[in-house]
């Protein structure tokens, strides 16, 4: 008994130290998404813990109740059946699986990340693209762009536009909510909105390699002036984001600092996207050696079917400026 106990206590401290570097950043969420996705999650565990409760708890009880050594229990060997238990054990998870059925069909269409969200503020467009390993920003808007920093206002609506320039990676702002897939040769699109200041951990949740475990980036929720004084940050920065300068950065590497362009090539997420494009219509995985790109590949134009899919095709630099 001593040595059951001995083990126990020493896998209780395996757990705690364990946890202890867990951070419950999906529970504290600073934006509207996160915060009905927080709101999704305990409702289903509750909704999880009427059932498992209850079982656990039998679980104990019963062996205990129904030992050889309590004569007041009543020995029935011969019972097979009983309505009352059937009715309850049926009846019970069948109502949650209905709710739970209701709560995800309502949910996914009120969560959709590819709706816009309802504010009277204009929203700030923010093109993403993930590389081995590292986050690329483009601000269509402001010319600008940044590697592994993100910069927008408090209560103003983010539109991500998202792809990837490798294999599939995963776009996540845990307090922000709603994770989403980076893909070669397409565009996912995300919403997201931010209601309190401050600097949260964005990061990639798909393994893609060698030097995922260090692909994070910072997610800066600031005021109005906060934003404006980090973008003229960015555009004082004497490096413009053209082909020469992205086929670099597309390279492969790690733990890259933080990073500012002052200008950006026009048209460069949409080139990101279409260069892979001949790869996805022949059914083929992004290639591992980076595609070269010129400065005369970046201006593309993109069309978008109403569903929200991406259809690319390739124009001339004079048609692009039209």
């Amino acid at each position: 008994m001593h040595s059951l106990l001995s083990r126990l206590r020493y896998a209780s401290v395996g757990v705690a130290v364990l946890l202890s570097g867990c951070n419950m950043e999906v529970l504290t969420p600073k934006g509207d998404i996160g915060a009905h996705e927080k709101s999704l999650i305990l409702i289903a565990l509750g909704l999880m813990a009427i059932v498992a409760i209850p079982v656990i708890a039998m679980t104990l009880w019963f062996p205990w109740r129904y030992r050889s050594g309590n004569k007041k229990a009543t020995y029935t060997p011969n019972w097979s059946h009983s309505t009352k238990i059937e009715l309850v054990v049926w009846t019970i998870p069948a109502i949650i699986i209905v709710i739970l059925a209701t709560i995800t069909w309502t949910s996914s269409h009120a969560l959709d990340p590819y709706k816009p969200l309802d504010s009277e503020a204009t929203p700030v467009t923010v093109q993403v693209v993930s590389m081995d390993w590292k986050w690329l920003f483009v601000y269509p808007e402001y010319g600008v762009a940044s590697v592994n920093e993100l910069a927008f206002p408090v209560d103003r609506p983010v539109n991500f536009q998202i792809t990837s320039d490798s294999v599939m990676n995963a776009f996540f702002i845990p307090q922000l909510g709603s994770q989403i897939y980076a893909m070669a040769g397409m565009e996912t699109k995300l919403h997201l909105i931010a209601r309190e200041p401050g600097s949260y951990e964005g990061l990639s949740t798909n393994f893609s390699g060698e030097g995922f475990s260090d692909m994070h980036f910072k997610a800066i929720a600031t005021s109005e002036d906060g934003f404006k004084d980090w973008i003229a940050k960015a555009k004082a920065a004497q490096v413009t984001l053209d082909g020469e300068s992205y086929n670099t950065l597309a390279q492969p590497s790690q733990k890259v600092p933080v990073s500012y362009y002052g200008q950006v090539a026009p048209g460069l997420f949409t080139s990101v996207v279409n260069k892979h494009m001949d790869d996805m219509a022949h059914g083929e995985m992004p290639k591992d050696s980076h595609h070269d790109m010129s400065q005369a590949d970046m201006p593309m134009d993109m069309h978008h079917h109403e569903d929200g899919d991406a259809v690319s095709s390739n124009t001339t630099p004079t048609q692009a400026e039209k």
